[in-house]
């Protein structure tokens, strides 16, 4: 089985500043989804869904893509074995789906979404 890319993430210092930004720039919906977040809407279909919004912390902005994979617990041990290291430990999200993150060889960041454990 294949693992699709099934969510993107921008994020940084001003929510408000990027998410006019991606909604004038590309006339995705911005759907709030939170104080400082909101879920982006392509509008066509076969476009991926994303959120824009403020870095959690006050941390550093980033865009990363959300794989789905069958088990996260499995997925991060292999990653890990290839190189990779554990950023965010499988968490469930209020209201949204099981996600955990990590960083590649050269330090990217890729989130997961655990299949089956996404809200609409």
């Amino acid at each position: 089985m294949s693992n699709p890319i099934v969510h993107v993430e921008v994020v940084g210092e001003d929510a408000e500043t990027l998410q006019g930004f991606y909604r004038d720039a590309f006339d995705w919906q911005m759907l709030p989804s939170g104080p400082d977040y909101a879920m982006a809407h392509p509008g066509v279909e076969g476009g991926i869904d994303g959120g824009v919004g403020a870095s959690p912390e006050g941390g550093e902005g980033h865009v990363t893509f959300y794989v789905e994979v069958g088990d996260l617990e499995a997925t991060l041990g292999k990653i890990e074995g290839l190189g990779g290291s554990r950023v965010v430990e499988p968490m469930d999200l209020p209201d949204g789906p099981r996600i955990a993150m990590f960083t590649d060889p050269e330090g990217h960041l890729v989130g997961l979404i655990e299949a089956g454990s996404r809200r609409s």
